[in-house]
């Protein structure tokens, strides 16, 4: 069937509030693009949010949405998708709402492979309550609620999604919106839960904090963009490749040292094993070029295709018309007097 939605027709007519600047904007004006991609109808998606700056998005969606509570964002979109498995459902957490009260949510959900587009806007800190430090502030980082530097280890998300069984996981920038685009239909279109980290830019709060991957003079220098079957290779003019270096990766410049483009490892998202894809989710940056793109997209079953299949399974064993009957035929009943 020919698809002939427009990005407007998923935009509603509220004023938009964020900050001026904040990278938010790019990334709402993007998933409308992602979501006229994919031809899914306005009424047949929902939007679920937590709490946060991010969370404000199910408001400027011309969509079903819901602004949940602090965290429970990952729960909501489970009940809603598990009632209704013929809905879309894009899940819109931040660092903070994802991976501090919402953890064991977000880390369940993947494990569980729900069918729920997961958004992760990662900007390391906590805007809407003013700049205090999140899950994924780094190490020393200091802001009003660690005046002398963070004592803690950051969650990396990848890490978590891994550690989870995940079997999606990929990741944009705010500024990179063709990329972006790019993994949120893909995220769309795997079937099971799918993980989308967004480096994303806070203003206000913790401006600048991903410069050193988004700056227009570094990022084709410190990022890799993967594509599915093609060669692994990053650089200003795609000199630089990645290739296996005993258990590890290894970046390299084509031609030197050796090395050639055969050397140059291909992306292969599908894979069941998941051990390269945890190695290239896992580069930072600054060793090696931090990995943008769809990493890993790999099929297994779903948790509301599956609890479907059990429910028609034990309706046709068993003779219940209603939940009185379910009771009663357990004959393990007590009558109160």
């Amino acid at each position: 069937m020919e698809n002939n939605f427009k990005p407007t027709d998923f935009k509603n007519e509220q004023s938009v509030r964020w900050c001026p600047g904040c990278g938010d904007h790019a990334i709402l004006n993007v998933l409308h693009k992602a979501m006229a991609d994919l031809g899914v109808a306005p009424h047949q998606t929902v939007v679920v949010s937590g709490i946060g700056c991010s969370s404000r998005l199910p408001y400027y969606m011309n969509t079903y949405g819901m602004h949940t509570i602090h965290g429970r964002a990952a729960a909501i979109a489970t009940g809603v998708k598990t009632a209704n498995p013929e809905l879309t459902v894009w899940q819109i957490s931040g660092d903070g709402d994802g991976l501090a009260i919402g953890g064991n949510h977000f880390i369940h959900a993947v494990r569980r492979n729900i069918d729920i587009n997961m958004m992760l806007f990662n900007n390391k800190i906590y805007g809407l309550t003013k700049g205090q430090y999140s899950p994924t502030s780094d190490r020393g980082f200091v802001s009003k609620s660690s005046p002398y530097g963070t004592t803690e280890d950051p969650f990396i998300p990848a890490e978590l999604v891994f550690g989870a069984r995940g079997n999606f996981f990929a990741r944009g920038i705010d500024v990179a919106l063709d990329t972006t685009r790019e993994v949120m239909t893909a995220a769309a279109r795997h079937k099971g839960a799918s993980v989308v980290e967004i480096l994303q830019n806070c203003v206000i709060f913790n401006n600048g904090i991903h410069s050193g991957l988004t700056g227009k003079d570094v990022r084709f220098e410190h990022t890799i963009h993967l594509r599915q079957g093609e060669k692994m290779l990053f650089g200003d003019n795609m000199e630089k490749g990645l290739v296996q270096d005993g258990f590890g990766l290894k970046a390299v410049t084509v031609g030197e040292d050796g090395y050639t483009i055969d050397d140059v490892l291909v992306h292969d998202a599908h894979t069941p094993s998941n051990l390269l894809h945890q190695q290239l989710a896992m580069m930072d940056g600054v060793t090696l070029p931090l990995a943008i793109g769809v990493i890993r997209d790999v099929e297994a079953p779903t948790y509301e295709t599956e609890v479907a299949s059990q429910v028609a399974e034990v309706k046709a064993k068993k003779n219940w018309k209603n939940l009185r009957d379910m009771i009663v035929s357990t004959k393990e009943t007590w009558e109160v007097k």
